[in-house]
């Protein structure tokens, strides 16, 4: 693994020679991932995308996209999209990405059951802010909103998340 690799860690994360606190999911770190489970996956995952909030703050990289009023991501197993970025009106379940909280002011997107979804296997393992230190997710990896910040403005569009 390179410098510009998250490495997760039992009790914080190391990443471009620092150490960050983390949160991660309720579930703890699993091998057998499941839509729900709270769990955060274990091994390499690669980050594939960046979204943020340019309503709340600046482009953090030249390669972040912008999110709308209309975004979403799709957690339905039914969803010919499932775990995929989609627009309202979307008559399946989802979780909106423009939310009023700071949760998901900047998003990195890692490769977890994407681009071709196993249904089931669980949607979306982000790197976000938290909601507070020690505040478990519903299975992401979670940073205080500077250390995000300062994550963003250095990871590569091909980094890894590691999750020992």
């Amino acid at each position: 693994m390179g410098p510009y690799d998250l490495m997760v860690m039992p009790t914080h994360v190391r990443f471009a020679g620092r150490r960050f606190a983390r949160t991660i999911g309720r579930g703890g770190v699993t091998d057998h991932k499941a839509e729900g489970d709270g769990a955060t996956p274990r091994g390499a995952h690669r980050i594939v995308g960046m979204l943020y909030r340019p309503d709340r703050m600046a482009r953090p990289a030249d390669w972040a996209l912008p999110i709308g009023p209309t975004d979403l991501w799709s957690d339905d197993v039914a969803d010919p999209d499932y775990n995929m970025m989609v627009r309202a009106p979307h008559g399946f379940s989802h979780e909106a990405l423009r939310r009023a909280d700071p949760m998901y002011d900047l998003v990195l997107i890692t490769d977890w059951n994407w681009p071709l979804a196993v249904k089931g296997r669980g949607s979306a393992i982000f790197i976000h802010a938290w909601r507070g230190k020690g505040r478990s997710t519903a299975g992401c990896v979670a940073f205080r909103p500077d250390h995000l910040q300062w994550i963003a403005q250095r990871i590569r569009r091909s980094s890894n998340v590691v999750i020992a």
